[in-house]
């Protein structure tokens, strides 16, 4: 029997997992497991070992000990598509469908470790908020590693409602448009509800995650999103407008007007995790600009006929993004060296080469001061 026509199912296109994000993709996918008596489910929470999950038989309790790896890019996560079993106290967790998407950040441990913070997802929503001064670096980095997920990133720039003039926001949006090309960027005002309608359209089809610092507005924006209080709220300090934890978990949820939504909690740090692609793609205009450096390998530092750094000099690049990118760049090579033996010995013999034309060019600049 398949799950279309599973008690429930208005048609053989319509069944209870579809508001969730079920597809005949995962249909297929799942088929195996469905032949063994297992039940399909997506994984709406996950806490200290155990899920929720909701199935066409309703929301139930799994426990995730059968799929707990040693690679904590493989343990169960909020968004996964699982074969449960049907029955049993306590029930258990037997497989992850292989994930289409997964939004990963790195760890601040000293182990290198990558953290899974949504999984199955087809937009990442940015939330930034408008009370504080916009920092565009922690948008780059958001966006990188939105990218890099395989995820359509969105920015959403919440609290609109405190940027009264037209004018000033329309320079605010335009600041990030510059920053985050080929991305919606939407003002939003959760209280007054501009810019919802904008954002519904875009959540509407498929799954999207919630993401942003603390107080940044994600759980108000959540609720107007469902239409009601669903995630609690807590207000942001005056002094820098930032909040406290309000979401202490990943939580999905069906949105009404179609769509699923993955809250997460407030990030403090946002750590890149093998994203050289997602970096990439946040300074597209920079690989563009490098397609005509006079050399292929050129680091747009100091080298002649680098059009990158023309570019800087006559404005058509701004410095500061110049610098994002190398920032990011140096970073994301940090992390993937910490687990790639060869790329530590590429790096370092990048240095020793670095190192030897410096001293070369000062050996030439003393001769010269020699000679004079």
């Amino acid at each position: 029997m398949s799950l279309s026509s599973l008690p429930g199912s208005s048609s053989s296109t319509s069944h209870p997992l579809e508001p969730y994000g079920w597809d005949a993709g995962w249909e297929a996918e799942f088929a195996p497991y469905e032949a063994e008596g297992l039940l399909a489910g997506r994984v709406v929470r996950v806490d200290r070992g155990q899920c929720d999950v909701v199935t066409a038989d309703g929301p139930l309790r799994a426990d995730t000990a059968f799929v707990t790896p040693h690679d904590p890019l493989r343990v169960v996560c909020t968004g996964d598509w699982v074969a449960v079993e049907p029955g049993g106290n306590p029930r258990y967790v037997r497989t992850c469908l292989p994930r289409r998407t997964a939004f990963v950040r790195s760890t601040s441990s000293q182990r290198s470790e990558g953290q899974i913070l949504a999984a199955n997802v087809d937009h990442a929503v940015i939330a930034v908020s408008l009370a504080v001064e916009l920092d565009l670096g922690r948008i780059e980095r958001f966006l990188a590693l939105a990218w890099e997920s395989g995820a359509q990133p969105v920015v959403v720039l919440t609290k609109a409602d405190l940027v009264p003039d037209p004018v000033t926001l329309s320079y605010l949006v335009q600041d990030v448009e510059t920053t985050a090309p080929g991305v919606a960027v939407v003002p939003v005002s959760s209280l007054g509800g501009e810019g919802l309608d904008t954002l519904a359209a875009i959540v509407g089809g498929g799954t999207s995650v919630l993401l942003g610092q603390s107080g940044a507005g994600k759980s108000t924006l959540a609720n107007a999103l469902l239409g009601e209080d669903v995630m609690d709220v807590r207000a942001t300090r005056d002094v820098d407008g930032k909040g406290r934890h309000t979401t202490t978990t990943r939580n999905l949820l069906a949105l009404p007007g179609g769509g699923v939504l993955i809250d997460t909690p407030g990030l403090r740090g946002v750590g890149l995790w093998d994203a050289e692609t997602g970096v990439g793609q946040v300074f597209s205009e920079i690989a563009e600009l490098a397609e005509r450096c006079r050399f292929h390998d050129c680091a747009h530092e100091a080298e002649p006929g680098c059009a990158v750094l023309a570019a800087v000099d006559t404005g058509e690049l701004p410095e500061r993004r110049l610098q994002s990118y190398r920032k990011l760049q140096r970073e994301n090579q940090r992390i993937v060296a910490k687990t790639d033996a060869r790329l530590r010995a590429e790096i370092r013999k990048d240095w020793k080469r670095k190192g030897a034309m410096g001293k070369a060019a000062m050996e030439a600049k003393r001769g010269v001061h020699w000679r004079a």
